[in-house]
């Protein structure tokens, strides 16, 4: 018997993505304790940009390895360390989507505009409206510990969609979301919103963690295993486990199912949606509603295909209750999308419905159970994430103003707000009358926006572009994707048509339709509204009229207008050219890059038999 030790052999390239942008954080951690503060932002905002763009570059590179295309007789991808990774096409995919958005999220969030302030407090930990922090206000802190979060968030996004093995996927799911819990709290403006929505989302998130957890060992109890590998081996045996125990993987799956779809923003699932988008800081929103939900759909999309691979070969009834489940969640989270979206009066709000709708649009194209399915949807969140930080970047811009006297207490200066702590003043500046000026928060309320296309018609022009990408209107992103979205529910799990995926096709057309609504509803109130008086957070949280508050634009200075600029072009170019390329045929291997939207996951050793859909 030989005791000794036999050091594991690790592929230390193909973790090199994730290793850089964790590394980066923990450095961050460093520059934090190490670094003197009048350089820190520099310091961190640099270090948060060259690391995702490092980690985007090596995705680059590993998606060329003909290990991981299955070229050159290679088998197809890669699992790393026991399977606990696997560096497929289809997790690259998904990791170069969140760190390029998440790089384009970094612009927004190191941006100070012309005000000098960025959106986050000087220190969140802060009783809102509290001498100590209007202390920190006055003194010019900075919470550069932002970056170093940020960045943790983002290497647990990238393990999230590439592990085989669903405890690595928790870890990966808790070490996405523990920093957005904090981020989400540290709202510059409208404190006690802030902290309130942060609280909700962790708590929810607490509970849907547990939910994913419980699953997982329900799972474990059905497989023995929790490598998707195993899973799948258990589920394709008709004579193993699932003869005795259906129930067990049922529930585990849905448990799981649930867990993954509280982070997409699914119906039931979205209570926390538009109370996190609407208090966190504006920066923040955009990083989560475009990193987030492109991280959670690979990682449901990774679990979801083994699962209905596994029981199509053995159970085919369980298969089809489980459908059914998702085909409730699908419908309902288009109809609560659009319909309670038509209805809101407040621009993040009705930016979180919309991404509650489109999180359904994108559940349509999941349900074909198809290589075209994939590929359509890893489109559709590029698309998506495009267009959801460029309008987040955009509502950062526009900004509420009021006369000195009227919201800034002469003893205290420009930097304190209220008494609540809902509103802080940026910014003094000199109006046509010669009175000082206060810049607050964002413009949220609709009213506020209208006739933004007379003060800033290239800024009022770039946020109809999103506006339009996202009701999805031809010759715009938003329309390719959701095209070849509902197409690959037509076309059905082989391709050919059948089966009843095209009824939900047809509702997330006539969602769409409705979508429309409120986005032209806006765009029609930047350029053809007159502006009216100004409009600010009453008492009890809603709105009321105001005739001392205005609205202006800030300048940025620099980094937004690049991530503006950036998410526009994508938005364009990806709408007029969208070079699309067909589903490939079953064995059939694409040969080097590729299209943006990459084949399924490699499939697991074990029966050959093929069902219709992807391999897992």
């Amino acid at each position: 018997m030989n005791d000794s030790f036999v050091a594991p052999t690790v592929d230390w390239l193909y973790l090199a993505p994730v290793l850089v942008v964790l590394g980066a954080g923990v450095v961050g951690v460093l520059v934090e304790a190490f670094v003197p503060a009048r350089v820190r932002r520099t310091v961190q905002a640099a270090l948060a940009l060259l690391a995702t763009a490092a980690a985007l570059a090596l995705v680059v590179v590993l998606w060329r390895d003909p290990a991981v295309q299955g070229t050159d007789g290679a088998a197809y991808g890669v699992r790393v360390l026991g399977g606990s990774m696997v560096i497929d096409p289809f997790g690259l995919a998904i990791q170069g989507i969140v760190v390029l958005l998440a790089f384009l999220a970094i612009l927004v969030i190191a941006d100070r505009t012309s005000t000098g302030q960025d959106a986050f407090a000087p220190s969140a930990a802060a009783v809102p409206g509290s001498p100590y922090e209007d202390l920190t206000r006055r003194k010019g802190l900075e919470q550069t510990e932002v970056y170093p979060l940020v960045l943790f968030a983002v290497g647990g996004m990238m393990i999230f969609p590439a592990t085989g093995n669903l405890l690595v996927m928790f870890v990966a799911l808790e070490v996405l979301s523990l920093p957005l819990y904090v981020l989400s709290a540290m709202s510059r403006r409208r404190r006690l919103l802030s902290q309130e929505a942060s609280f909700k989302y962790f708590l929810l998130g607490a509970f849907a963690s547990a939910l994913f957890v419980f699953g997982v060992a329900l799972v474990y109890g059905f497989a023995g295993s929790v490598d998707l590998v195993e899973v799948y081996r258990s589920l394709a045996t008709p004579e193993g486990p699932l003869a005795s125990m259906p129930g067990l993987v049922v529930v585990g799956a849905l448990l799981i199912l649930a867990g993954l779809l509280f982070k997409i923003g699914a119906a039931p699932f979205h209570s926390w949606t538009p109370d996190v988008y609407q208090g966190a800081p504006t920066p923040i929103t955009g990083f989560m509603a475009a990193c987030t939900k492109a991280a959670a759909f690979g990682a449901l999309l990774r679990v979801l295909y083994v699962v209905s691979l596994g029981l199509a070969q053995s159970s085919p009834a369980t298969r089809e209750d489980l459908f059914v489940a998702l085909w409730i969640v699908t419908l309902l989270t288009m109809v609560v999308g659009t319909v309670v979206g038509a209805v809101q009066t407040d621009v993040k709000r009705l930016l979180a419905y919309s991404s509650i709708a489109h999180a359904g649009f994108i559940l349509v194209g999941v349900l074909g159970f198809s290589q075209l399915s994939l590929r359509a949807t890893v489109f559709y969140l590029l698309v998506y994430g495009l267009a959801t930080v460029g309008a987040f970047a955009v509502v950062t811009l526009v900004r509420e103003t009021a006369p000195v006297r009227e919201r800034v207490p002469a003893t205290v200066g420009a930097g304190a707000g209220g008494a609540d702590g809902s509103d802080a003043a940026d910014n003094v500046t000199d109006g046509s009358s010669r009175e000082p000026v206060a810049v607050l928060g964002e413009a949220t309320h609709l009213a506020q926006w209208a006739g933004l296309g007379r003060r800033s018609p290239w800024l009022a022009g770039v946020f109809s572009l999103f506006l339009l990408s996202m009701a999805g209107i031809p010759l715009t992103a938003g329309f390719v994707a959701k095209f070849t979205a509902f197409g690959a529910a037509i076309a059905g799990p082989d391709g050919q048509g059948g089966g009843s995926t095209w009824v939900l096709a047809v509702v997330g057309v006539l969602a769409s339709a409705v979508a429309v609504f409120f986005y032209v509803r806006l765009i029609v109130l930047m350029f053809f509204t007159a502006p009216s008086g100004g409009v600010r957070d009453g008492a009890d949280g809603g709105a009321e009229a105001s005739e001392g508050t205005g609205v202006t634009v800030v300048r940025s200075t620099g980094p937004t207008t690049v991530a503006i600029a950036v998410c526009a072009i994508g938005v364009l170019l990806l709408g007029v050219f969208p070079s699309p390329a067909p589903a490939p045929a079953a064995d059939a291997r694409p040969r080097g890059p590729g299209p943006p939207c990459p084949p399924p996951p490699p499939r697991p050793p074990g029966p050959a038999a093929r069902a219709s859909g992807p391999l897992p």
